[in-house]
């Protein structure tokens, strides 16, 4: 053959391939609200930026019929790209073919490009949309779910790991989003689960719908698997573009500096914060009149919104904001919120992402349920994300700060580099009221007017020990600031710990309170 017409063959043979499981499939996949895998590799990434690896790998099963089956690119499709210019590895479960069950070769394509990313530190997305387990390969199918398990574990703290639930990722293949580091769902799309409805119905004898059981909304507001909520596909993939522009491209880099901005917040920084103290306020708006430009990508906001975590810029450069939200819950720390914060420090600490950390809390939530939920184990996991991080620490205390909530928010005493706290910070054992009942009981209880005596006592307990220049006196804060004084101190504190060298003891790791 001429090359003119091995060229031809080559363009028909791709043509075909890149079908998928051919136009009927297509059609019931858009007729379900769906894009293809492929239209949604190319609406992720840069226009023609897409290089497609292993197009034509084939299973070998010879099985239950298996070998007179053909399947495009044994259903999945991965390559490379770039988004906004910064190159990235992918990949895409195509569910026209075989519902995107993953066979061995499937699997192998998609360890291929994990091993590709990780040799090229650069991030990986993956785009689940599988039946699961293809059945007819039995445990060939089981060792390609360990085998990307395993990969995932490895790449852990080396590059980043997105996960785009786009369709149903069921049984064990739930595990590999979980150990990625930010999953994406979308609304009335995105099935998550380990056992589906037939089973539960079949060994307990309950109905319930795979959306009740797994939806979007179930994993993005109850168990806290998903970081980002879409109500499209279109608004999730922009969520992606908006994430991989903030973070580094891998442990060995920091994330790309634009031009820095000033907030753009139109309410006085000094406003935000009511002066009774018992009111609540949005935590946000003070991230707002902080960060460039007043933007913020939240990091899992429908799940323990108690506390606020994402990615903003200072300067130009990314930082990451851990803040209690005075909103919800007065801002306490429980089990879910000590987990949210915990993995979201390790991951800054992991990418080279510096913590600013906004306090205002009255320490954990009491509580059987609390308590015999673990609240002592999840807890520690902050306290342990904090003190093990070497990346610049700084925290603020706007308000709040009593009891264990004030070290675990990151106290100088867990390796905060820089302290500041606002005039008005109530920085205690407990809050004022409780303290002073407990203290001066007996002064309170012998009073002809209790009450009286009692707002006495709280006066005196907050002038000896509940504000911020008890903490200053010790050392335990750098300064007393100015709200308005707040981003400048901000900008100064992470100028000067840009190029922090903390000591770690040698070891082969820690053990956190998993």
């Amino acid at each position: 053959m001429t090359l003119k017409k091995n060229i031809l063959a080559l363009r028909q043979k791709k043509a075909i391939v890149e079908k998928g499981g051919g136009d009927k499939a297509i059609q019931k996949q858009v007729a379900m609200g769906k894009m293809t895998a492929r239209e949604r590799i190319l609406a992720l990434l840069d226009v023609n930026s897409f290089y497609e690896y292993d197009l034509f790998v084939e299973h070998e099963e010879t099985n239950f019929g298996m070998e007179s089956k053909v399947l495009a690119g044994d259903g999945v499709i991965t390559g490379t790209g770039t988004i906004s210019g910064a190159p990235i590895c992918i990949y895409a479960q195509d569910f026209t073919v075989m519902g995107g069950s993953l066979g061995l070769k499937h699997a192998r394509k998609i360890t291929k490009i994990m091993d590709h990313a990780m040799k090229m530190k650069v991030p990986c997305i993956g785009i689940n949309d599988s039946g699961g387990a293809r059945i007819q390969e039995g445990i060939g199918a089981l060792a390609g779910y360990g085998e990307i398990f395993y990969r995932n574990t490895m790449a852990s703290g080396v590059i980043p790991q997105i996960s785009v639930i786009l369709g149903p990722c069921a049984g064990g293949a739930v595990y590999s989003p979980a150990l990625t580091d930010f999953v994406f769902v979308v609304e009335n799309i995105s099935k998550m689960f380990i056992t589906g409805p037939n089973v539960i119905e079949s060994v307990l004898g309950e109905k319930i719908s795979q959306e009740d059981l797994g939806g979007a909304r179930v994993h993005a507001e109850i168990t806290g698997n998903a970081h980002f909520f879409a109500l499209s596909e279109k608004e999730c993939l922009n969520q992606i573009k908006e994430l991989i522009s903030l973070i580094p491209h891998s442990n060995q880099v920091k994330a790309v500096k634009i031009k820095p901005q000033k907030p753009t917040f139109k309410k006085n920084i000094e406003k935000i914060i009511p002066s009774d103290p018992k009111q609540p306020y949005d935590v946000r708006d003070v991230i707002f009149a902080l960060a460039d430009e007043s933007k913020f990508l939240e990091v899992h906001e429908l799940w323990a919104p108690n506390i606020v975590i994402g990615f903003g810029r200072m300067n130009g450069e990314t930082v990451g904001f851990v803040a209690n939200q005075p909103m919800y819950l007065a801002g306490v720390l429980d089990c879910d919120a000590s987990d949210k914060a915990a993995r979201f420090i390790r991951f800054c600490d992991a990418f080279n992402v510096p913590i600013i950390t906004l306090e205002d809390m009255p320490g954990y939530l009491p509580g059987v349920d609390q308590e015999h939920a673990g609240v002592i184990r999840h807890g520690a996991k902050m306290l342990y994300a904090y003190s093990e991080a070497t990346v610049p620490k700084i925290t603020v205390i706007l308000r709040k700060a009593y009891g264990g909530g004030y070290i675990a928010m990151n106290s100088r005493h867990l390796g905060a580099d820089f302290m500041f706290a606002w005039p008005g910070a109530e920085i205690a054992v407990m809050g004022p009221e409780a303290a002073a009942n407990i203290i001066f009981r007996k002064e309170i209880m012998e009073a002809e007017d209790e009450d009286a005596m009692r707002q006495q006592k709280v006066k005196e307990y907050i002038e000896k020990f509940a504000n911020p220049y008890v903490a200053a006196a010790k050392g335990y804060i750098d300064a007393v600031i100015e709200p308005l004084e707040t981003r400048e101190l901000l900008l100064h504190a992470l100028a000067v710990s840009k190029n922090k060298d903390d000591y770690t003891p040698p070891k082969k790791h820690g053990i956190p309170p998993f």
